[in-house]
């Protein structure tokens, strides 16, 4: 039993505990950020019922704090600042236009404009935007437009010239610059160049970013988010600098975890840690609630090649694990799944949990590969309803081989859930009733063989995200010892039946004891 004086009592609730030791309880006492005790509430003393502040649940279901094990937290504060060109506010390129347009008519000319989400797909026309259907809603701002995956952009023609890319401008590695096919000239769409363009284009404003973040954290905590991992791929020394500040200003509120790029790692090991020791930082490093994680590595497959090689990978693997960081390494293509999963077998470090973020493509040979190196897998389920229309249009009955959720779990590989936001939205519950359901919002299923139940589809977002993250032992469920992270759900989703799994919500976040968030 806890002593007498427990800081929170959570009582008359359905505790879904994922921890096997105890599955379930109706009460839960926490005492300096921790979970003291757990069990049946007429355990609890009178004299300690007083004395502490007690939330009654009303019978609502309480599970650990969601974890969102890979997401991109300044991409996502940006993101909620920028036009919102997502499938639900424009339906055609002209929306999109207009909506720049009256940005344009309220920003000082020569200042950028920042739009953000739109699908080529799910647009009228089935294409980008080009730049000079751009230049004609903003021709005196430099336009950055967004694609939803985080994977394109277009530029408008003075936004071009701002970052210098003209005709005889060579693609960075990686990237590749769209270009008309009579003249050679840049048509304004730009594919997978975030790092190059990020360092060309002016960053918004320290209150702009603060504004972002602080409008990010309330989104994350309205889902029952307690912790983001950020995995972009060009996290240096800086943006984990200024994501810490951001956390120790409380700006940003959930638990952080930072990735660092597997290309800047010599940044971090050359950097002090702030004891005095003057070591560099390490795998693990931070304090209670900012961490730095796993070691990011951007792979991609196009025009034959992979970008690195995969001898350039297994050298970027081997020095992370130097380091004493394991690895995240992006795949979404089969041949990127493949090449991964080589390389981290080959390379297998048996202290360390490497992971394969997406592995969204698993035909035969990629699924093969998995489970001979046996890596984490970081999924992202809601992509199965934002974009399952579109994987049926592009793959038609090669798209059952997407996602394996269930035919990796059964195998024994650890599947993590996430959202990958901005591309998708931070919601967990969205996230559990895709992975039940596999239905896109078109109504199509995507590969039926593959759901999971909602109680594994649960363990994704809480369980196997801690493990994902080396943080097992502090999050991911509900035992005495853990950090008091919690989410009250208006109902258990493990008894809901699937098409209602859409009416649950999120009434109340809990953080290290405390009330961040409540409907």
């Amino acid at each position: 039993m806890p002593s007498n004086t427990p800081n929170l009592i959570l009582a008359n609730a359905r505790v879904l505990t994922l921890d096997a030791a105890q599955p379930s309880a109706d009460a839960i006492v926490v005492e300096n950020g921790r979970i003291a005790w757990l069990g049946e509430r007429h355990r609890l003393s009178p004299a300690m019922l007083a004395s502490a502040n007690v939330i009654d649940c009303g019978g609502q279901a309480v599970v650990p704090g969601f974890i969102d094990a890979h997401c991109h937290i300044l991409a996502y504060a940006a993101s909620l600042l920028s036009v919102d060109c997502s499938p639900d506010a424009v339906s055609c390129i002209d929306d999109i236009l207009r909506a720049i347009r009256r940005q344009a008519e309220r920003t000082p000319p020569g200042e950028w404009i920042r739009a953000a989400g739109y699908s080529d797909f799910d647009l009228r026309e089935k294409r980008h935007p080009m730049r000079h259907e751009l230049d004609r809603a903003a021709p005196d701002n430099p336009v950055r437009l967004n694609h939803r995956s985080g994977h394109a952009c277009v530029l408008n023609s003075l936004a071009l010239e701002r970052v210098g890319i003209a005709a005889d401008t060579e693609e960075p590695p990686g990237g590749t610059i769209a270009r008309d096919l009579d003249t050679a000239a840049p048509n304004g769409v730009l594919l997978d160049m975030d790092a190059w363009l990020d360092e060309r284009i002016p960053r918004i404003s320290d209150a702009a970013l603060r504004n972002g973040l602080s409008r990010a954290s309330r989104e994350f905590l309205a889902q029952g988010v307690t912790t983001a991992q950020d995995a972009t791929h060009f996290n240096n020394l800086d943006r984990w600098d200024t994501l810490r500040r951001m956390k120790a200003d409380g700006v940003f509120v959930p638990s952080l975890s930072v990735m660092p790029a597997a290309t800047r790692l010599h940044e971090f090991a050359g950097a002090g840690t702030g004891t005095g020791t003057g070591a560099g930082l390490k795998f693990g490093d931070g304090d209670d609630l900012s961490t730095l994680g796993h070691a990011k590595i951007m792979l991609t497959y196009a025009s034959g090649r992979l970008h690195p090689s995969a001898d350039d990978l297994r050298e970027l693997v081997a020095a992370a694990h130097a380091h004493g960081f394991p690895v995240a390494i992006h795949a979404v293509e089969s041949e990127e799944v493949i090449a991964a999963a080589d390389v981290l077998q080959a390379n297998k470090a048996s202290e360390l949990r490497d992971r394969i973020e997406h592995a969204s493509e698993c035909p035969p040979a990629a699924l093969d590969a998995l489970l001979r190196a046996r890596p984490v897998v970081v999924s992202q389920p809601r992509f199965l309803q934002d974009s399952g229309a579109r994987y049926i249009s592009e793959f038609g009955a090669e798209a059952k081989s997407l996602y394996r959720f269930k035919t990796l779990s059964e195998a024994g590989i650890t599947l993590a859930a996430s959202s990958d936001a901005p591309v998708s939205a931070p919601s967990p519950l969205g996230g559990i009733q895709a992975a039940v359901t596999r239905r896109a919002s078109s109504g199509e299923i995507v590969g039926a063989d593959e759901r999971l139940t909602a109680m594994q589809s649960l363990g994704m977002q809480t369980t196997a995200a801690a493990y994902a993250m080396h943080k097992e032992d502090e999050i991911g469920s509900i035992a005495p010892g853990k950090r008091a992270d919690f989410a009250v759900l208006s109902d258990d989703p493990t008894t809901v039946a699937p098409e209602y799994l859409s009416g649950v919500r999120v009434t109340m976040t809990i953080l290290g004891g405390r009330v961040v968030w409540q409907a």
